[in-house]
């Protein structure tokens, strides 16, 4: 009897503990009592800081070409070459840095004028105080700029209801392989 208790006990600790991210009730029930305590929940604003790797030519890519027009080679701008991407986040630029992290999305080149990005992914966080949480980016990236916006549109876990921007810098970029590792800047609000 006193196992079949424990094994009781242990099973409704673990329904009851896993459904929950940071605390928080991911089930539709919870995410309905969240909402209902948002009119009086202050934002919160959180800044981040990471390298985000993106290796296109190596043993092990972390992106990779999934489609291109007839003329993407022939375009100055690669019009129409679009690459999927799970590529490491980390918290300095050398790649044996530790990872925090993955973007994972797409980006495609979506502009005849210049080498402008069409940026759709989620930085899902893997590691430390932000692990399970992600946030989504959907924007323009004008990869020869010093300085590039993009709007952060949403989030999940920690960031529900995620408003922001991320700012993208190229620290370095390898004209020959296309490798590039990008310094991010991330104001966040969030409840």
């Amino acid at each position: 009897m006193e196992k079949f208790l424990l094994m009781a006990f242990l099973f409704l600790a673990i329904t009851i503990i896993l459904p929950s991210t940071h605390g928080l009730d991911q089930s539709p029930k919870g995410v309905d009592k969240w909402f209902n305590k948002l009119p009086h929940a202050k934002a919160k604003m959180t800044k981040l800081h990471f390298y985000f790797h993106d290796i296109v030519t190596a043993k092990n890519p972390s992106a990779i070409q999934i489609a291109q027009a007839n003329n993407t080679f022939q375009s100055p701008t690669f019009f129409g070459l679009v690459r999927m991407m799970d590529n490491p986040l980390t918290v300095n630029p050398e790649p044996n840095s530790k990872i925090i992290g993955r973007a994972q999305g797409i980006y495609g080149s979506a502009s005849f004028e210049d080498i402008g990005l069409l940026m759709t992914l989620n930085l899902v966080f893997t590691n430390g105080k932000y692990n399970g949480s992600t946030l989504s980016i959907l924007g323009h990236n004008q990869i020869f700029h010093e300085y590039r916006e993009m709007p952060i549109v949403g989030g999940s876990g920690v960031f529900r209801l995620a408003k922001g921007i991320a700012t993208a810098k190229t620290y370095q970029v390898d004209n020959t392989t296309q490798n590039a590792i990008v310094e991010y800047h991330v104001v966040v609000l969030h409840y």
